[in-house]
C-alpha cells in the first residue's frame, strides 16, 4: 500500500521518521515523500530520517518557532492560517501513485492534537483519496491537560478522517521506566505493527507472490465505514538449518504431514495470540465492524490452511462475517508474524474513561480560574486604598 505520510506534532513527526527508518532496513517503498509537520522548530531538527526539504515549520508568525505549549487551539489556529505553507509541501508528492494519506499525530499535546484533524478536514476537501488518521493517546500519568486535549482532539479527529487508527500510551508505558526511554520502544512497536499491516502486498526486492494478496484495497475496505481501529500482533521466531533454509522450531526431520500439521498449528495460534494479546487500543472484540488478517514470515512458513482457520475463528470471536486476510511472504524473514486490523470497535473502556477524566479536568480549570480571577479582583481591592491611580 503506497500512503503519502504527514506526522503533525512532535509525537507524529517521530513516529513519521521511525516509519522512514523501518522502510529503509525492510526495502520498501511504501511512504511517499513523508513530511513532518510542526510549530517547534527544534523538534524538527531532531528528526533523523525525514527528508530536510520535507520538514514544514508553521506558525512562525504567532510562536516564532517555539512551540504552542499545548495549547491545542492555538494548534489548530496555526494549521488553519498556515495551512497553505502544509499544502505546499505535499503538493510535491505524486498523488496519482497514492492509495491514501496517512496523518500521524500525538492527541496529547498543542500542535499535533489541535492540526492533525484540520489539516484531515483540509485533505478531505482537496483530494479523492481516503484520509485516515494514526492517533497516539496520552498516558495517564501525563496529566490533565494532556487528557483534555486528547479528549477534544479525538472527537474532531475521528469525525474529520475516514478512520483513526488509535495507540493507547497508557496500555504500554511500563512502570518506572524512563519518558524518553519509554517512548522510544512505543514508536517502536506503533511502526512493527502498523509497517506490517501497510506493507502487506508489497514486494521486498523478490518476485514471491503472496498465495492470497492482501494489497491496498483490502486495507482501504476494512477502514472504510468511518470509525476507531486497533491492531494486534504477534511474532514467534523460526529456526535456521545448516544450509542457511528455514525450518519449524519443533519440526521432525522427514516427517511432511507433522511439519505441515505444525505449520498450521503454528499460524493459528499467532492469530489468537495477536487478537487477544496486547491491542494498540484495547477493547472489546464483539464489537468489531471489519477485520483483516495478515501472516507474514519465511514462504515455507505460511500456510494456507492456518490462515483460514485464523479466518474462521476471528469471524467467531467478532460476530463480523467481513473478515478479509492474507499471506505477506518474507524471504529473509527469521519470524512468523500476524497482524489483526480490526475495524470499526465501539465497545472502548479506555474512551469512555478518556473522556469523563476530560469533563473533570474541564471542571477543574474551569474552577481554578474563577478562583484565581477572585484572587485578583481581592487583591486589586485591598491596594486600592493605599495605592494613587494612575490617572
Amino acid at each position: 500500500m503506497k500512503l503519502a505520510l504527514i506526522g503533525f506534532g512532535q509525537a507524529g513527526g517521530k513516529i513519521v521518521d521511525e516509519f522512514v527508518a523501518y522502510e529503509r532496513r525492510t526495502g520498501l517503498d511504501i511512504f511517499s515523500a513523508p513530511v513532518a509537520v510542526n510549530t517547534a522548530k527544534t523538534d524538527l531538527h531532531g528528526l533523523e530520517h525525514v527528508p530536510t526539504d520535507n520538514r514544514v515549520l508553521i506558525g512562525q508568525a504567532r510562536v516564532k518557532g517555539h512551540g504552542v505549549g499545548a495549547d491545542n487551539e492555538l494548534g489548530a489556529e496555526i494549521a488553519e492560517q498556515d495551512i497553505d505553507e502544509v499544502q505546499a509541501a505535499l503538493d510535491e508528492i505524486p498523488v496519482h501513485e497514492v492509495d491514501a494519506f496517512l496523518i500521524v499525530a500525538g492527541l496529547g499535546g498543542g500542535t499535533g492534537s489541535g492540526g492533525a484533524p484540520v489539516l484531515a478536514k483540509h485533505l478531505k476537501r482537496i483530494y479523492t483519496e481516503p484520509v485516515f488518521g494514526l492517533g497516539v493517546l496520552p498516558a495517564a500519568d501525563e496529566g490533565g491537560i494532556y487528557t483534555l486535549n486528547a479528549a477534544r482532539s479525538f472527537q474532531t479527529f475521528v469525525r474529520e478522517s475516514d478512520n483513526v487508527l488509535v495507540f493507547d500510551n497508557d496500555a504500554w508505558r511500563q512502570t518506572g521506566e524512563s519518558m524518553r526511554g519509554g517512548y522510544d520502544e512505543i514508536n517502536r512497536e506503533i511502526v512493527r505493527r502498523f509497517g506490517m499491516l501497510f506493507g502487506a502486498g508489497e514486494t521486498v526486492g523478490n518476485d514471491r507472490v503472496a498465495e492470497s494478496v492482501v494489497d491496498s484495497s483490502e486495507i482501504i475496505n476494512t477502514l472504510a465505514g468511518g470509525g476507531v481501529s486497533t491492531v494486534g500482533y504477534a511474532a514467534e521466531s523460526v529456526r535456521t538449518t545448516d544450509d542457511g533454509g528455514l525450518r519449524s522450531r519443533i519440526r521432525r526431520d522427514g516427517d511432511d504431514a507433522f511439519d505441515e500439521t505444525n505449520t498450521t498449528n503454528r499460524i493459528t495460534s499467532l492469530v489468537r495470540k495477536a487478537a487477544l494479546g496486547r491491542l494498540t487500543l484495547p477493547c472489546d472484540l464483539s464489537g468489531t465492524e471489519r477485520s483483516l488478517l495478515v501472516v507474514g514470515g519465511p514462504p515455507g512458513q505460511l500456510d494456507r490452511k492456518g490462515i483460514e482457520r485464523g479466518r474462521s475463528w476471528l469471524e467467531e470471536e467478532t460476530g463480523s462475517m467481513e473478515v478479509r486476510g492474507g499471506d505477506y511472504p518474507i524471504p529473509d524473514a527469521e519470524t512468523v508474524a500476524s497482524a489483526v486490523l480490526f475495524s470499526g470497535v465501539h465497545k472502548v473502556p479506555r474512551i469512555k474513561e478518556l473522556q469523563r477524566v476530560a469533563i473533570e479536568a474541564r471542571e477543574n480549570i474551569d474552577r481554578l480560574q474563577a478562583e484565581s480571577d477572585d484572587n485578583l479582583d481581592r487583591l486589586l481591592d485591598e491596594g486600592s486604598e493605599e495605592i494613587a491611580p494612575l490617572y
